[in-house]
């Protein structure tokens, strides 16, 4: 047969030449539906974010509690005193006004004026920032890393011993809040109980006058008990979703015929397994990602770690209107932002999604 001859011999059949335009379209169809689901995602994030604008501002004027005599300092001032307060700060202004004003500040990058501190709120979320990551960051990769392989192997031996225990132990510590544990930890390693003495600072994260590599094992050392708080307590959530992510991939037949190919159980789990279980996975290390950045508030609280999430109640406590609106648009913010690069990074994970 000559190869002219091949052509024609493949269209009368109905082979790859004559797929070749549905194959053409399918790719073009392919090329133009990632951008189309970036910008659909893109766009419901700009969304969210101009709903939790409006919200932090209408949500926190509800708390009661009057600014302007937190500022006084519970002194007796006049009428007129207060009166400048309130227009020093724009508290004059008919509501509609003021949230006007907010809106067009925010969207510049300016979040306002602290009430007690008198500083613009973003030097004091720029100056709590750095110690929220440094407690949640920290938390953040020893959980992740404990949770995706325990529950890896646990899932691998799905109804052993092992498993039991993992899993019984993972949702009794995600159970537990978060600030009861933290003060268990302080009655029992810092402050000391029976036979265990204080080895742990009771809170704060520095003791003061120290320098250099003291300094750093200084910090470390005000860093183990409100790190192992947070691990205890959110490792177990990361476990059950891979875990369960897991479960439902072990029947597949491609793990079979793995295991026919005369592939080890330990690398048909690493290789073949454990990647396509990981999106629910995925979704969730993104969401904690963003949670790095909001600090847990219960546990900086009980352990007086001057990070955004102390700096949150602080502010909640007067109420510091700017601050506690700033705060709360940034909390809210980081975790719309990793949602939304998860979103993006599925596709590239699993060609199915966003086709």
């Amino acid at each position: 047969m000559t190869a002219e001859a091949t052509p024609s011999l493949v269209e009368a059949t109905g082979g790859p030449a004559a797929a070749g335009p549905s194959v053409r379209g399918t790719t073009a169809r392919t090329r133009t539906a990632y951008p189309r689901y970036v910008a659909g995602k893109l766009g419901g994030a700009a969304v969210s974010l101009l709903a939790v604008l409006v919200t932090s501002f209408f949500l926190f004027r509800l708390i009661p509690g009057d600014p302007v005599k937190y500022m006084t300092g519970g002194r007796q001032v006049s009428a007129e005193q207060l009166a400048n307060y309130r227009k020093e700060f724009g508290l004059d202004l008919p509501m509609w006004e003021q949230f006007t004003d907010y809106c067009g500040k925010a969207l510049t990058g300016d979040l306002g004026t602290s009430y007690q501190f008198r500083a613009p709120v973003i030097d004091k979320i720029t100056e709590a920032l750095p110690n929220t990551l440094l407690l949640t960051g920290t938390a953040f990769v020893l959980y992740t890393a404990l949770g995706i392989f325990i529950g890896t192997r646990s899932a691998w031996r799905n109804g052993g011993k092992s498993d039991r225990f993992n899993t019984g132990l993972a949702l009794t510590l995600y159970s537990i809040p978060s600030f009861w544990l933290g003060l268990l930890l302080i009655i029992v390693f810092s402050v000391g109980m029976g036979p265990i003495p204080g080895l742990f600072p009771t809170g704060g994260m520095e003791s003061g006058g120290e320098e250099g590599f003291a300094y750093v094992l200084d910090v470390a050392h005000h860093l183990v008990l409100p790190v192992v708080t947070l691990v205890a307590v959110e490792y177990g959530q990361t476990l059950l979703v891979t875990r369960s992510a897991l479960l439902d991939e072990m029947g597949s037949d491609y793990l079979t015929t793995a295991r026919a190919k005369g592939l080890r159980d330990d690398l048909v789990r690493r290789r073949h397994a454990v990647p396509n279980a990981l999106l629910p996975t995925v979704t969730l290390i993104f969401i904690n990602l963003g949670r790095t950045v909001a600090g847990v508030i219960l546990v900086e609280t009980v352990f007086s770690w001057p990070g955004l999430g102390g700096l949150f109640y602080q502010a909640l406590s007067v109420p510091d209107l700017p601050l506690v609106q700033g705060l709360f648009f940034v909390f809210a913010a980081a975790v719309i932002v990793m949602n939304t690069l998860a979103d993006l990074i599925y596709p590239l994970l699993d060609p199915r999604v966003g086709r």
